[in-house]
This record gives structure tokens, sequence and C-alpha cells, in this order.
């Protein structure tokens, strides 16, 4: 059973990350053969200010 785990800086819309969910599945289930009733995807959201690059927090870059 794949399991894939996703972590993303919130703030992404629903529409979007359900189609990355969805477009993930199915490219585990092509590459791999895996059943899609066997493919698990978690998304993972974190805030801006709890993941940094190095010592530098997210919420602390410029855009």
């Amino acid at each position: 059973m794949p399991i894939i785990q996703i972590t993303l800086i919130e703030g992404r819309d629903q529409e979007t990350i359900e189609t990355c969910i969805r477009n993930v599945a199915r490219t585990v289930n092509e590459s791999l053969g895996a059943p899609m009733k066997s493919i698990r995807v978690i998304v993972n959201e974190v805030p801006k200010n709890r993941f940094a690059v190095g010592d530098m927090l997210k919420s602390e870059m410029l855009e």
C-alpha cells in the first residue's frame, strides 16, 4: 500500500489541493501499478511561521 505524504505551506485553495491529490494518486497508480484502492495521499498544511529554510522562517521571507 503506497502512502504518499505531501507537506505544503498553508494558503492554497481547496480545489488546487484536491487536484494535486488526484494527480499524485493517478501517477502512483500508473507508474507503480498500485491499485487505486490501495493508494493513500496525505496532505499536511503548515503555517508559514512553522516552516523554515535554514534559520529563516517562511513568514519572514519576501514572496
